[in-house]
């Protein structure tokens, strides 16, 4: 069956818009799709827009807690083993601090870097530990000046023996010279440390917690 546009066209224009009583069939099938179009569109602007953007706003929120859940159960499950590598990080720390000496054991390892130099053949020409010790967050550094004389086996046998004492000493600054005697001098910088009794560390807190205090606001 063929269509005849123009008789169709010719409707459209006699249509009396205002009297739907008088329309053909074209009209009428014309406003029956757009009805049934314009119904779905105003339902999605006018209230299922919303009702979507909430569940997906919802689907977003499950999906976050899935993963918080995710996360929490694997943390539980692991809850044994964090806590046995906690014991042991507490272990490992408590091993290293006691290389630190307190307050008390200082002279003596003052003692024993000077030791570990005379013990190798070294002739101390320098051996002036600071006045005054830098402060950290627990233990404190103390550097030391050293100028020894010796030959190079020497040397290299005193840093090794520094390096194998029961307490942290660590060399820096390291600066050798020949000499004309044929030995060889060297400046060195070995620093010690120690760790804070608790009235220090928390003297040191106090006197933080005081500068932080009085600094100026930006």
């Amino acid at each position: 069956m063929a269509i005849n546009f123009n008789e169709i066209a010719e409707d459209f224009k006699r249509t009396n818009w205002k009297d739907p009583g008088t329309w053909t069939f074209a009209p009428k099938l014309l406003v029956l799709i757009a009805i049934l179009i314009a119904i779905p569109v105003a339902g999605y602007f006018g209230l299922w827009q919303g009702q979507i953007e909430e569940l997906e706003r919802g689907l977003a929120a499950e999906e976050n807690l899935k993963k918080d859940y995710l996360a929490k159960k694997t943390q539980a499950i692991n809850l044994d083993l964090h806590k046995q590598q906690l014991r042991e990080i507490d272990t490992q720390f408590g091993a290293l601090l006691k290389q630190l000496p307190n307050k008390a054991q200082m002279d003596a390892l003052l003692v024993d870097i000077n030791q570990a130099g005379l013990s190798r053949g070294l002739q101390f020409e320098l051996f002036r530990p600071a006045p005054s010790e830098s402060a950290r967050e627990f233990y404190s550094e103390r550097p030391i000046n050293l100028k020894v004389t010796g030959t190079y086996h020497d040397m290299g046998g005193f840093a090794a023996d520094v390096g194998q004492l029961p307490r942290i000493v660590t060399l820096s600054d390291v600066s050798i010279e020949a000499g004309k005697d044929g030995n060889l001098s060297m400046d060195v910088t070995a620093r010690t440390f120690r760790y804070l009794d608790e009235e220090e560390v928390a003297a040191q807190r106090k006197a933080a917690a005081a500068a932080k205090k009085g600094a100026p606001k930006k």
